[in-house]
Parts: C-alpha cells; structure tokens; sequence
C-alpha cells in the first residue's frame, strides 16, 4: 500500500521545477488560499447554526406529533438534518469564495 514510487518522484520533481513564479503569482495564489480558508469558516458556522436549526425542531416533533413519532426513525432524522446541514454549508462557502474572488479581481494600479 502507499504511494507508488514513481508517482512519489512526480510530486517531488514538480516541486523542483525550473519555473520561478512571479511575485504577483504569488499573491494571487495566496490571496486564493485566504479566499478558501474564509469560504471554509463561514461554512462551518452556517453548517452549525443550520445543524442546530433543524435538530430542535426535528427531535421535537419526533417526540410530540404522533405522524413523526410513527413515520420518521433515526434515520430519517438524521437525514433531515445532515441534509440542512451540508446544504447551508456549500451553499455559504461558495458564496463567500466568490465574494472573495471579486474583491480580488479589482487591479490595483499603484503606479498611478
């Protein structure tokens, strides 16, 4: 198991490339992981409120409306709420990275 050889050597020669990046590639590519990492946060925040969102009212009437108690097992909760869950997640995330791709967008002429 593991890595093959030969596709370890390809992944440590690429990093030896004869190429040099230009200062402005380098900031597009770290203004690109700060725009990930941002997308990652506000997911997980709007992943959490929405996990908490649907759960209350899930488990609630599980345990109050008899057609919920009858028909929605562990599974059906756990699928109602996942699904909020990873939904409200994506969705934030997309939305903050292309927010944050915009703003990136804009040249910036500091010789003017």
């Amino acid at each position: 198991m593991g890595i093959p050889s030969t596709m370890r050597d390809a992944w440590v020669n690429r990093r030896n490339s004869p190429l040099i990046a230009s200062p402005l590639e380098d900031q597009k590519i770290l203004r690109s992981r700060q725009c990930t990492q941002e997308g990652v946060r506000a997911g997980v925040k709007a992943a959490s409120i929405a996990c908490v969102a649907t759960a209350v009212p899930t488990l609630v009437a599980v345990r109050v409306l008899p057609w919920a108690k009858a028909n929605l097992n562990y599974t059906a909760q756990a699928l109602i709420i996942s699904a909020a869950s990873i939904a409200a997640y994506f969705i934030t995330a997309d939305k903050t990275i292309l927010e944050c791709a915009r703003r990136n967008t804009h040249y910036n002429d500091k010789s003017a």
